[in-house]
């Protein structure tokens, strides 16, 4: 998106109302796509919409409308909309001050999780497990929240967590591209654990009960392009709860792309300008169309790489912010093999011994 051989223009401003208003201004577009910007393209949509910039300039937006953005990332909206749909959620309360974050968790127990609202990798978030880590991370997270909220819920820390990436279209196809288990369970980041696509513990009726969830989810968002969807799964019983839904391209879009071969990102594009998967062959096949959903023969593997070395006195307790920089992704004809694979891809000195 920053060559010129790709973009016309590239502009290197400040992410921020006033200057994507100047060059909406210059450029005159029919139209912006909001979800291939990470969440940073999700908040700037809602940002330019409040102060009138769309309406006076007439862009549409594609792939997510603002009520979709509106219903996945506030958290009041999204915990209304999955009880109308029937899923479950962690028992959860929506909180604007101190106060009331301190008496819901007095009145269901700790510990509790904070998760604001309209952030970027988890920013301001966390575990708390007394009164005084909850003050200190929800006054962190409303102060990083655009709009000063934050969910309050029980902890459901040690559940598996199970990520699912979804494509849907204008014409109400939807699909799962790719389904991946989270090796470290609920209580860190997705972008900090290390994941396998495709899962490698589900039977399959769990798989099956957690794909009908994905769908039903992206369809009630009616997001036209790709959606990634985060559940956590009771490793006990069949006892799910959807975690939280990102109602665009994410990390995970990527590692789902790479280890299926389904251009999630081309595709998400034809997509908001008005193609429908029955109609669009896919680019890396040549030629399935891009409603046949990929199977896989093998286990990719995916490990964080962290940047402690680089900031010495930084945090380097894991917990629901995200603190990996970058990653490495393999491949192996087993979860052992690509995890191994992975190991001697991050180039820290750690790889097994060679069998003889």
């Amino acid at each position: 998106m920053t060559e010129k051989e790709i973009a016309e223009k590239v502009y290197i401003e400040p992410i921020t109302t006033e200057f994507v208003t100047r060059i909406l201004r210059k450029e005159r577009p029919d139209a912006l796509l909001p979800t291939l910007g990470g969440q940073t393209g999700l908040n700037m949509a809602m940002e330019l919409s409040k102060a009138g910039s769309l309406e006076e300039l007439g862009v549409e937006l594609l792939g997510a409308k603002l009520s979709s953005i509106d219903q996945a990332e506030d958290r009041d909206l999204f915990k209304q909309l999955l009880e109308d749909l029937g899923q479950s959620i962690p028992e959860s309360e929506i909180v604007n001050n101190g106060e009331e974050a301190v008496l819901f968790a007095n009145s269901i127990g700790y510990p509790v999780m904070v998760r604001p609202a309209f952030t970027l990798g988890g920013t301001g978030g966390g575990m708390c497990a007394n009164e005084e880590e909850l003050r200190e991370i929800a006054g962190n997270g409303r102060k990083h929240s655009p709009v000063t909220q934050c969910l309050i819920e029980r902890s459901i820390a040690g559940f598996k967590e199970i990520e699912y990436e979804v494509m849907r279209d204008s014409a109400d196809n939807a699909l799962v591209v790719c389904n991946m288990e989270n090796f470290d369970p609920v209580g860190s980041h997705t972008g900090d654990a290390s994941v396998f696509a495709p899962t490698q513990t589900l039977f399959d009726i769990e798989n099956q009960m957690l794909r009908d969830a994905s769908h039903k989810i992206i369809r009630a968002l009616k997001i036209e392009g790709g959606c990634n969807g985060q559940l956590a799964l009771d490793p006990h019983s069949f006892k799910y709860y959807v975690s939280e839904v990102n109602p665009r391209v994410t990390r995970s879009s990527a590692l789902a792309s790479k280890a299926t071969g389904y251009p999630i990102a081309k595709l998400a594009a034809k997509i908001a300008v008005g193609l429908t998967l029955d109609e669009t062959i896919n680019p890396v096949t040549g030629t399935t169309y891009a409603m046949f959903e990929p199977s896989l023969d093998h286990v990719d593997a995916k490990i964080p790489r962290f940047p402690f070395y680089k900031f010495e006195h930084g945090e380097r307790r894991l917990g629901t912010q995200m603190k990996a920089t970058g990653e490495v992704k393999a491949i192996g004809r087993n979860s052992e093999e690509s995890l191994l694979k992975a190991f001697r891809s991050l180039e820290i000195g750690v790889h097994h011994n060679e069998m003889p």
